[in-house]
């Protein structure tokens, strides 16, 4: 009963904090940690935080919805400064940032160094879209990050395992490291592409022949990647990055199969699904984050007491280092690698110039988060031969307030760099919005004119179907004449008529629901048919939202 009321009670947080961060205007990531540090203030209880099962539960879906999610064309786009900062970024950070620690704290051994700087150098995707959330970061922009922080979980994990291997065994070998990483890398993206591919044909083969259960349906997205990751973890690879994995062949497989793959109510109702889950795991990350910062900073005089430093104050100077560090190398990194790859041009002509707002912006917005946490928590309590890991407490403290300060310098610096910051032009792609709708509504009159010869044959009142699909394709076709306009501001103009459509027929919308809802307050309508007739009406609507 004590874990459920646990459960509830952190489940009462995430509903809560939503209304706290819009009325204090603080950072939801913030707000959550602070009421899970609340939460066992006034209960004197904590959720005992197993990293396996914490990655278990809440990794894999939300990476999954964020491979599943992203923009393809953009990943692809911008694949090189991704690679760079997923990649590079990371070795660069765990060695600089390794070499630091241990001149710093001599009493951590440089293998426990180079782990710690290896679980603090992956940016946390879910902390990277709450400060987002506050601070409107340009698509481009946070497209990169968001595909940077999918793809540097597994370099980091994998450098940390590494380096704990190193401490605990005392030796390292390079040879041996590079296959070990190949082989996690390789393997778990093999396993979350072939697990997608194999459920996602069965479920396909299984629809066409027996039709579609809509529950079903959903029920298998939601268990897809926790079955990557599973399989993944099996064969001593990358869960993560499977994950990852799944959800963009998730994407893929969708958009090669529309037809027959999925009902329109499927996909609907199971993105609502998937938004609540995203809520919902993106706030207990955080909350549960909280959870455990009363006990890590309780221990703060003990895990110095045994370094040549016992001052406590010594903590906090060995954060601020730590966190000054990682800006530090990042904006190194950031700055050649935007210079080198992002703004690279293929024609003739300067680069476009690198602002140092730009650069500060993709350092700052590299938050830690759960990842870090969870990870850190994974290093062993004794070595091999039975003695204990050296400073293991020390660097789950660094490691946790890392992600506090992280959060609090990218909270309250972002809003303020992202004024009038530089970005590359964004493509436009007005341009092929309108061919897509000019191509859909072409296809349309197509199938309802085939529809209505097929229909009226050998029936009563043919003329009947002719007059429905002349009415039906005759806003096909102003569709398509709004979109064909070669002249620029007919086709701006035609964008404003939309634009004024779209908000008068939210407001007809918006009468149509409130009249509903006063019919069946005065039992004029069914609880039924009001249901049915506002659900039509919501339906309508998402259409212009």
């Amino acid at each position: 009963m004590h874990l459920i009321e646990t459960a509830l009670l952190l489940l009462l947080a995430v509903v809560v904090s939503g209304s706290i961060a819009r009325i204090t205007r603080i950072a939801l990531p913030l707000v959550q940690i602070a009421l899970g540090a609340a939460i066992v203030l006034v209960t004197g209880s904590t959720v005992d935080l197993e990293p396996d099962i914490f990655f278990l539960l809440f990794l894999p879906p939300l990476l999954f919805l964020d491979g599943w999610r992203i923009p393809k064309e953009d990943l692809f786009r911008d694949r090189a400064v991704i690679l760079e900062l997923a990649l590079g970024l990371v070795v660069f950070t765990v060695v600089g940032l390794g070499f630091l620690i241990w001149w710093m704290i001599p009493e951590m051994p440089l293998a426990v160094a180079f782990a710690l700087a290896a679980i603090l150098s992956p940016t946390d995707p879910i902390a990277v879209q709450a400060i987002a959330a506050r601070a409107p970061i340009p698509k481009r922009l946070m497209h990169i990050l968001e595909g940077e922080s999918l793809l540097n979980d597994a370099t980091g994990l994998t450098c940390m395992r590494l380096a704990i291997a190193a401490a605990s065994t005392g030796a390292f070998v390079l040879s041996e490291a590079v296959a070990s990483f190949a082989w996690l890398a390789l393997t778990g993206v093999a396993s979350g592409v072939a697990v997608t591919l194999a459920i996602s044909t069965a479920k396909g083969w299984i629809s066409r022949r027996w039709g579609e259960d809509v529950g079903a349906q959903i029920l298998i997205s939601l268990l897809i990647p926790f079955a990557a990751y599973l399989v993944a973890e099996e064969l001593h690879a990358s869960g993560i990055l499977a994950a990852v994995a799944a959800g963009i062949t998730m994407s893929f497989t969708e958009r090669n199969a529309v037809q027959g793959q999925s009902l329109a109510m499927t996909r609907i109702r199971r993105a609502v699904v998937w938004d609540t889950v995203q809520f919902v795991a993106n706030g207990l990350i955080f909350v549960i984050l909280g959870e455990q910062m009363p006990s890590i900073i309780s221990r703060a005089a003990e895990v110095v007491a045994g370094t040549t430093r016992p001052e406590v104050w010594w903590l906090a100077v060995y954060v601020v280092a730590i966190v000054a560090a990682l800006a530090a190398l990042r904006f190194v990194w950031v700055w050649t690698s935007l210079r080198l790859t992002l703004f690279r041009r293929r024609h003739r002509g300067p680069p476009a110039k690198v602002g140092l707002r730009l650069t500060l912006v993709m350092s700052l917005a590299g938050v830690r988060g759960a990842i870090t946490l969870a990870g850190i928590l994974t290093v062993p309590f004794v070595l091999e031969d039975g003695t204990p890991m050296p400073a293991r407490n020390l660097a789950i403290f660094l490691a946790a307030c890392v992600i506090i300060v992280s959060l609090l310098v990218a909270t309250f610096a972002l809003p303020r760099l992202l004024k009038n910051v530089e970005l590359p032009p964004e493509p436009s792609h007005e341009r092929e919005e309108d061919h897509g709708r000019v191509a859909a509504a072409s296809a349309a009159l197509r199938a309802i004119e085939d529809a209505s010869h097929a229909m009226a044959e050998g029936r009563p009142n043919p003329d009947l179907y002719s007059d429905i699909a002349s009415r039906i394709m005759e806003l096909y076709r102003q569709r398509i004449e709004s979109r064909t306009r070669t002249d620029e501001d007919d086709a701006e103009a035609a964008r404003l008529s939309d634009a004024v459509e779209r908000e008068l027929r939210l407001v007809g919308l918006a009468a149509e629901r409130e009249e509903l809802a006063r019919l069946a307050r005065a039992r004029r309508l069914d609880d039924e048919t009001a249901r049915k007739l506002i659900r039509e009406v919501d339906l309508l609507e998402l259409r212009y939202l």
